[in-house]
């Protein structure tokens, strides 16, 4: 992580940028804001009390990185609205190396977990992109327990529900020996996502239900209950047999299947090859189930 530290007071940047090299961070040091518009750092330390400069043209460009605020004083000028232009925090001189540290570790990791957020969230979407639950997400009371032939029909029906509530998923499965102990700890503002209940025999999931009791939940099996359950149970079926657990595909439903997901990444001569069949009949079941590529 590399610290950019706009302050024209150099003795005090040099301090700075000493200690927190003992901290094994990367430093450097600029004392205009003209000459730091050129700086390329993960984090920057932006002093507001440079004579006849003002910081905003640093807050604006570099807004997608963390910047810190190092003010003489508290008012809108210094603090107000840089950070409502993108500064992330602010600190008043003189400080602390250490309450700086703490600032800075605290808003890399927050960084951190926004990105890997970004990320998993992008990677989810695109995985459960063709799956389909046939579920209206705002129509499904909590807490419930949802039947499925396919354990990825109900993911997503969890997360559709997350963003139409606006309330975050807590993620546990009864697989875990420890699943009654990560129950208790369940938080009472989040949702409890728990999965795999088939993997519990009656007593086990009796001892379940007491300890869900007064809690928001989703809880999925891929069996039919055996008995009756204390909560709503919705059963959760695909139409599409590729994603049924209990089905076996017929050959053309399989010939389909491949068609659709590979035709536009291999040429129909090695499509038709790998499928065991030969290019006119590739055709004729283009023509059958009306598989032709979209131009």
């Amino acid at each position: 992580m590399k610290i950019v530290i706009v302050e024209s007071e150099l003795y005090l940047a040099q301090s700075i940028a000493t200690k927190l090299t003992e901290h094994n961070f990367e430093t450097e040091i600029y004392s205009s804001i003209k000459d730091a518009l050129h700086s390329d750092g993960d984090t920057y330390l932006l002093s507001t009390s440079i004579s006849g400069q003002s910081c905003m043209p640093i807050v604006k460009k570099f807004r997608d990185k963390i910047i810190i605020l190092m003010v003489n004083y508290i008012n809108n000028d210094t603090v107000g609205e840089p950070m409502r232009h993108g500064a992330h925090d602010y600190i008043v001189k003189p400080f602390m190396i250490e309450d700086l540290i703490r600032k800075i570790k605290h808003h890399q990791t927050v960084c951190m977990l926004e990105r890997s957020n970004t990320f998993f969230e992008a990677y989810t979407r695109d995985l459960l992109d063709q799956v389909e639950h046939g579920q209206a997400p705002g129509d499904i009371t909590l807490p419930i327990i949802l039947q499925t032939n396919y354990q990825r029909a109900v993911d997503k029906l969890a997360l559709d529900i997350s963003r139409t509530l606006e309330q975050p998923l807590v993620y546990l499965t009864l697989d875990d020996p420890n699943w009654s102990e990560k129950v208790r700890q369940l938080p009472t503002k989040a949702i409890g996502y728990i999965t795999h209940l088939e993997k519990l025999n009656k007593e086990e999931r009796e001892s379940l239900y007491a300890e869900l009791k007064g809690k928001i939940f989703l809880l999925t099996s891929t069996a039919v209950l055996e008995e009756e359950a204390p909560f709503e149970v919705l059963s959760v079926t695909t139409k599409n047999k590729l994603y049924d657990q209990n089905e076996i595909l017929t050959i053309d439903e399989y010939v389909q299947h491949v068609v659709k997901s590979f035709q536009y990444k291999l040429p129909d001569t090695e499509l038709s090859k790998k499928l065991g069949i030969s290019r006119k009949s590739l055709w004729e079941k283009r023509k059958k189930y009306d598989l032709f590529k979209k131009k």
